[in-house]
């Protein structure tokens, strides 16, 4: 096969996966029931294209939560490259609250799928982890986030994110509340 139509196959693909997990993300959001069938056929992609990407709801499920995961710590990157320290981890803030509220609509998805025999369980938080500890870490250097913050401790402080209904009002209630994280941040800054 030519190069350059080969390359041109891999990009097809490639979207036709992007926009499968998507679709997934929306519809599994709104019921973990939906047929794959329906996801298949909004996402504009065939019954062979689509289960060649992915052989089972468990296999879909797991693989929209780490694309969602991945997405949210390639937004840390991005922010990093373009912000003031700080400002760049509250922005971020905004993007894991984004992520809180579609988990929540996906819990039932994740848990009937970490539940399915022979399934590997949830998959860990490690890109999320090291984009708030990159993030705190550059703050820490400018002075404008406190010493000694790590990534698990951050992610604690921001457990609330968690316990917010997501089918509320949902915006001013965590702006509050990681502003106030972000507050307890920045006290004692030597650069403050």
């Amino acid at each position: 096969m030519h190069q350059g139509k080969e390359v041109s196959l891999r990009s097809d693909a490639q979207r036709n996966r992007e926009r499968i997990l998507d679709v997934a993300l929306a519809e599994l959001t709104r019921s973990a029931d939906v047929p794959l069938s329906a996801i298949a056929k909004k996402a504009c992609v065939g019954q062979a294209t689509f289960y060649r990407n992915f052989p089972s709801r468990e296999a879909l499920v797991l693989e929209v939560y780490r694309h969602e995961m991945q997405q949210v710590a390639d937004a840390a990157t991005q922010l990093a490259a373009t912000r003031e320290p700080d400002v760049a981890l509250r922005e971020w803030m905004d993007h894991l609250a984004r992520f809180a509220m579609a988990k929540a609509g996906l819990a039932d998805a994740i848990r009937q799928a970490t539940s399915a025999p022979g399934n590997h369980g949830k998959p860990g938080h490690g890109p999320v982890t090291s984009a708030a500890e990159s993030l705190l870490r550059a703050g820490e250097e400018a002075g404008t986030i406190r010493p000694g913050v790590t990534a698990d401790d951050f992610l604690l402080a921001i457990a609330g994110l968690w316990q917010v209904d997501p089918h509320g009002d949902w915006q001013p209630r965590v702006g509050r509340l990681l502003d106030l994280v972000m507050d307890g941040l920045r006290a004692g800054a030597p650069g403050r």
